[in-house]
């Protein structure tokens, strides 16, 4: 069931409908308004939207180095399962 769930980012109160715990709700928003905190104290644009834009690079560049990381520890993984597998089998 859908609840509202208020938060807050650089000043400004949003309330989001979510099926999601509020507790998690508002960590996502907190990390949210941490990145466009860091992003406004180190280029100073002047505009929330260009702020907005920078810090969503941010977070997707950390997203995607992160999805990297995980596909090759993953097929790393898969890797190493055969190799076990292929040891049993043979043993």
């Amino acid at each position: 069931m859908k609840r509202a769930v208020e938060v807050e980012i650089m000043g400004e109160r949003l309330t989001l409908r979510t099926d999601a715990e509020e507790s998690y709700v508002r960590n996502v928003a907190g990390y949210v308004d941490k990145k466009m905190q860091e992003v406004q104290k180190n280029t100073r644009p002047s505009a929330k939207a260009s702020i907005a834009m920078l810090a969503a690079l941010n977070i997707a560049d950390e997203y995607q180095r992160l999805k990297d990381h995980y596909n090759t520890m993953s097929q790393r993984l898969d890797r190493l399962l055969q190799k076990v597998t292929n040891l049993t089998e043979e043993g």
